[in-house]
């Protein structure tokens, strides 16, 4: 059987618009390039559609700057989605946009409706479910999806998102079904127990947030030690530019929902 954590039939993910310069952002580096982000979006799409994926590309929707960042809209498992509810108030609407295209594929499509929780605080792996509490993801969003991701024979384990990082997965990534990128920083904390842990390199903390997409580990360029490491450990590496979506924040699992439709 093919691990479900990182072999994928299908992706959604969706143009940013004019609008994404006045995206979210804790620090402000700059605004971005939206000529460059859309270039970089489209070197994005073709790697997950070299892997064998369909990939769906939808339309910016110019209401919400951020709405290219769908992984925080939805979360996609082999027994059904669920909606997200964003913990950033100008991003509810983003969930609900996401809806009608879960609709489409799934046939079991289910919706957080208490408190807040972002897909980018959740990392599965093949043998749980791991919720990081942040700013944007409480105990009360995580206790509504423990209900849910119950009733699919889900474990759900909820840790602590550093402080001063935006989501758990900005710090971390799956690599494979034994195996997490993480900074020193998160792993220190003692949440990846019982996992082969690979640390990002010294300074290039900013590529933990990379994706596991089929035979492929997409991860942000610019961060030659650690594509190294990775290189010397087996994996197949393709390196994209995301040095606008990172002025907002963003990593590459960011800007895609990964999933088999059932």
């Amino acid at each position: 059987m093919s691990p479900v954590s990182h072999t994928f039939t299908h992706a959604i993910t969706r143009c940013p618009g004019n609008s994404v310069t006045d995206g979210l952002r804790d620090t402000d580096i700059g605004a971005p390039d939206l000529a460059t982000f859309l270039d970089h979006h489209a070197t994005y799409v073709a790697a997950l559609r070299a892997t064998g994926a369909t990939v769906s590309v939808l339309d910016a929707l110019e209401p919400y700057p951020d709405a290219c960042f769908v992984e925080d809209t939805a979360l996609c498992l082999p027994q059904g989605a669920i909606i997200m509810r964003p913990g950033a108030p100008t991003r509810l609407g983003e969930a609900l946009e996401m809806k009608p295209h879960l609709d489409a594929l799934y046939s079991n499509v289910e919706t957080i409706t208490s408190g807040y929780i972002e897909g980018g605080d959740i990392l599965v792996t093949e043998r749980e479910i791991l919720v990081g509490l942040s700013a944007r993801t409480d105990a009360t969003g995580v206790a509504n999806l423990t209900d849910i991701t119950a009733k699919w024979g889900h474990k759900l384990r909820t840790v602590q998102t550093p402080p001063g990082v935006l989501h758990f997965k900005t710090d971390c990534s799956l690599l494979d079904a034994d195996t997490i990128l993480s900074t020193e920083l998160l792993d220190a904390s003692g949440c990846f127990d019982g996992y082969n842990v690979i640390h990002t390199s010294p300074g290039e903390e900013a590529c933990a947030n990379a994706i596991r997409f089929n035979g492929s580990v997409l991860m942000p360029a610019g961060f030659p030690r650690t594509a190294e490491k990775l290189d010397k450990a087996g994996y197949d590496i393709t390196q994209i530019g995301n040095s606008e979506a990172a002025k907002l924040d963003g990593g590459l699992s960011c800007l895609s929902l990964r999933f088999t439709p059932c």
